[in-house]
Parts: C-alpha cells; sequence; structure tokens
C-alpha cells in the first residue's frame, strides 16, 4: 500500500469516566491551529473511548487517507505532568469496559494478529532528539491495555507499523492545551524527521 507521502492523521480521544473534557482532543486541535507545516496536509480526528468505533474508524483512515503517518494522542488519567512516547501496541490482554459497556471478546484485538507490533518510529531516539520545555517527555513500551493500546495496535497493523502513540496528562494550570498543542507540533516534526530519512 502507497502512502500519500504528504498526509498526516492526528487523532485524539473523546470524554470517558470522570474526563468530561479530554487533554487529548484538546491537544489536537490546539496543535491543528499550529500546523505541521506547509508541505504537510493535516487531517485530525476524534476518535470516541469504544473498542469497535474506535477500530472501524482507524480502519477507514488506513483505507482512504492512506497516510504517511498517523498520530495517535490518549489521555493518561494517572500520569503525573509528563508526556509519554508508546513503542508498541499489544495484542492481548483487554479486559475492561469501554464507554458502550463492550469488552473485546477473549480480550484480544485482533484474532490472529502477532503478539505485538512496534512503530517504524524510534521512540527512543526521538526522546533523545527532542526536547519540551516545562514538561518531562519519557518512553514506553506497555501502552496500558486499554482503548488507547488497542487503537495503538489496530493503527500499526493496518498502517503497517507506520503508527504513533502519544500519552498525555490531564489539563491542568501548568498543562494548558495550548503549551501541549505545541509539545505535540515538537514531537510529531521530529517523528516526521525519521520518516524522511527512511524514504531517502
Amino acid at each position: 500500500m502507497d502512502s500519500n507521502s504528504n498526509t498526516v492523521v492526528v487523532t485524539g480521544f473523546g470524554s470517558f469516566r470522570q474526563h468530561l473534557v479530554n487533554s487529548s482532543w484538546e491537544a489536537v486541535k490546539e496543535m491543528s491551529k499550529l500546523g505541521l507545516g506547509e508541505n504537510i496536509d493535516l487531517h485530525i480526528m476524534q476518535l470516541p473511548v469504544a473498542y469497535r468505533k474506535a477500530k472501524e474508524l482507524v480502519c477507514k483512515i488506513w483505507g482512504t487517507l492512506q497516510p504517511l503517518l498517523t498520530v495517535h494522542i490518549g489521555l493518561a488519567s494517572s500520569s503525573k505532568a509528563i508526556i509519554i512516547l508508546e513503542q508498541c501496541g499489544k495484542n492481548k490482554g483487554y479486559k475492561e469496559m469501554d464507554v458502550c459497556g463492550f469488552c473485546p471478546e477473549d480480550g484480544c484485538c485482533l484474532l490472529d494478529g502477532p503478539e505485538r507490533i512496534e512503530s517504524t518510529i524510534n521512540m527512543k531516539t526521538l526522546w533523545k532528539n527532542i526536547s519540551v520545555e516545562g514538561i518531562d517527555v519519557i518512553f514506553s513500551r506497555d501502552a496500558g491495555r486499554y482503548i488507547c493500546d488497542y487503537t495503538y495496535y489496530t493503527s500499526l497493523y493496518y498502517g503497517n507499523g507506520r503508527a504513533a502513540f502519544i500519552h498525555v496528562p490531564p489539563l491542568s494550570k501548568l498543562v494548558t492545551a495550548d503549551f501541549l498543542g505545541r509539545a505535540l507540533q515538537i514531537i510529531i516534526l521530529e517523528m516526521l524527521k525519521q520518516c524522511g530519512e527512511k524514504n531517502e
């Protein structure tokens, strides 16, 4: 599958549990105002915190837009003021119900899928190359086995690894949507540098 070499899709999630405002979507909206440079055709989309619907929308992204890269942003509700770069998505272990009260059959994302799929973006290299003033950035190999991880795995599967996942903290006086939007712009531009290097 050929990608549209200048299309980038960035998604955030809708509200769930006590999080009536999901910082991930607020940050994505702010980032879209800044853009990713005039050469990038940026599309943003809100995903619901629902396994089936999120999977359906992710399949649609890869099937119709065929982007160079899809970056999913999620809220790490337990997270302190840190941004987490997730390296891989896992296929099994989904036991928590979503906002519709649904849980995947056998706790599994794709029945015949590999145990885990790695992003083609090297998060460790990314982490070394970026600096976001005012917030710590870390990288992780466990996206948490909920909708975030499930969405990431689906996207890595259908996008042949050309997906990334970033966990952001809840909004606060210090961590505003505007601040997170700028942080996402810095991080995603650095991801695109890696994509460019792979294509050379």
